[in-house]
């Protein structure tokens, strides 16, 4: 089985999920895409949503994933692999790191594609010149407008005059993410949410690829072999943009990636 964590904002709607889906169906792998709280189309019934270091969440999904692939009486299941896309990159390598050796026992091998492994560096980059006017405008486009249902579900769970007068990530990480999931504030959410600094704790097989031309991580913040266990391969190709990775025509320009990334994840 292929289980992938979709990006900010995203879903199995996604052109990657879309793309992986059917890289694994090629091969004849089962494959999920779950939705990050308030992705799915429904708004979720607690009073958090998702964000970029949620390896709590990825660790209940995944073990349960790991229980339905195996089943009850298997002793020995087929195997199980995980990609995560941008956010869902950075949070499926904080779990793979936060767990340790202990990943072992749950997914054979792990990827992330796109991911800000340094929140801080990425949400500076995105609320920055073009990419603020642009990305940080289509996100809160649908971010702000879920963060005021979620208001309407728990009133006076934050301010909402100070929600609607956000202008960037960073603000309305500020406002929304960072309280309602435990932490101080938007730089602090950055700081400790970023896979980054435990990528060094990774004992499970890895690939993370992340293209020296993404506007969205800027290239100094990407991480080296210092910064990572023998476990890790870094892969960091000139181009590729954000999700990018345009090779040849429709649908190989989608389908290059995921094809590689599979194939890797059987190798190992």
């Amino acid at each position: 089985m292929l289980v992938l964590f979709h990006g900010l904002e995203g879903s199995s709607g996604s052109h990657y999920a879309r793309a992986f889906a059917g890289v694994a169906a090629a091969r004849g792998w089962n494959f999920a895409v779950p939705h990050f709280r308030g992705c799915s189309g429904e708004i979720n019934l607690a009073p958090r949503a998702y964000h970029s270091g949620d390896f709590e969440e990825v660790d209940w999904l995944l073990e349960r994933f790991a229980r339905l692939q195996g089943g009850a009486n298997t002793v020995v299941r087929p195997p199980l692999y995980a990609v995560g896309v941008s956010l869902g990159g950075n949070a499926l390598m904080r779990w793979a790191g936060e767990l340790g050796s202990n990943a072992a026992r749950v997914v054979d091998g792990v990827a992330s594609v796109c991911a800000p492994l340094d929140l801080a560096a990425g949400g500076a980059a995105i609320d920055q010149g073009f990419n603020r006017q642009i990305y940080a405008r289509m996100f809160l486009r649908s971010m702000v407008p879920k963060a005021l249902a979620k208001l309407a579900q728990f009133p006076a769970l934050f301010d909402a005059e100070r929600l609607r007068g956000v202008r960037d990530l960073h603000g309305f990480d500020d406002v929304f993410t960072a309280p309602l999931h435990g932490f101080r504030d938007a730089d602090d959410y950055w700081r400790r949410a970023s896979a980054k600094p435990v990528l060094a704790q990774v004992r499970v097989p890895a690939l993370v690829i992340n293209a020296c031309n993404d506007p969205f991580v800027p290239v100094a913040s990407l991480p080296g072999p210092q910064d990572a266990s023998k476990h890790v391969l870094l892969w960091q190709p000139r181009e590729g943009g954000h999700v990018g990775f345009a090779q040849g025509r429709w649908p190989g320009q989608v389908q290059s990636v995921p094809e590689q990334v599979v194939g890797w994840l059987a190798a190992h």
